[in-house]
């Protein structure tokens, strides 16, 4: 790995809308490669998931923040919750607090005999000397400690924190009802979906889909992979569900996906 390019620029940007950007790490495996979704407020900005904490996103991003930042995790694992000791206002769910606490690896999935974090899986390297087996989840203090109901108030909108536990207990997405646009994290993503993990929980997803199926959505902005809308949102769990709700039925969901 060593012999690896070092990168020269480590994340991308894509602007969506004025209040809107997405942010990916294009050197990482793209099965792996989470959405960084930084919102623009009229009184606060909001950064939902901070990537694998391998370069400085706080520096990345520094020309488009002009305000507060609230950084936050929509779960603990480490594509997802990486940078976020970079900020100095960083949330998660009050379910996984303890873990970014402690930097625990096992449950942000990042242990080397858990097998997530592979040198195959960076093209070119963040920095000199990088290594896979010097990976870990950098222990910090969450300054915010999110619950469900909770409201993130932008000044000219409002997005609800809402608990969906079942990838990981600390699941959580963002809703806005005004657009009904849901930032979901794990939760929803048109991709493979990871549910046998050792901190997933099959019967709490379920729950949570059918909890879903009530949710008003027009567009989700996902943890992974592409934005859809309103359609594919009823078709993935309508998919699940029923590929769930066969009693006994053998998974065939593959190990080697991602976290």
């Amino acid at each position: 790995m060593c012999n690896k390019p070092v990168c020269e620029h480590w994340f991308s940007t894509q602007r969506l809308r004025d209040d809107l950007y997405l942010i990916t790490e294009p050197h990482y495996y793209a099965y792996n490669r989470a959405n960084l979704w930084l919102i623009k407020g009229q009184t606060q900005d909001l950064l939902v998931d901070t990537g694998l904490g391998v370069a400085s996103l706080r520096q990345h991003i520094a020309a488009l923040i002009d305000k507060p930042l609230l950084a936050i995790a929509s779960h603990i694992h480490f594509d997802h919750a990486g940078g976020l000791y970079e900020f100095e206002q960083r949330a998660i769910h009050a379910a996984e607090a303890e873990a970014l606490r402690r930097g625990d690896d096992y449950e942000a999935l990042c242990l080397p005999e858990q097998g997530w974090v592979q040198p195959d899986h960076f093209d070119l390297l963040p920095h000199a000397g990088f290594t896979v087996e010097q990976y870990t989840l950098r222990e910090t203090e969450p300054t915010k400690v999110l619950q469900e109901g909770d409201v993130l108030d932008l000044g000219d909108r409002a997005l609800e924190v809402l608990h969906l536990p079942g990838h990981s207990a600390g699941c959580i997405a963002l809703y806005d009802p005004a657009s009904q646009e849901l930032f979901s994290g794990d939760v929803i993503y048109d991709g493979e979906l990871l549910d046998e993990l050792h901190c997933s929980h099959i019967p709490t997803y379920t729950a949570t889909y059918e909890r879903l199926q009530k949710l008003p959505v027009k567009t989700v902005y996902p943890g992974h992979y592409t934005i859809f809308g309103q359609e594919r949102y009823h078709q993935i769990m309508q998919d699940y569900l029923e590929h769930r709700r066969q009693p006994g039925c053998p998974t065939d969901l593959a190990r080697s996906a991602r976290p």
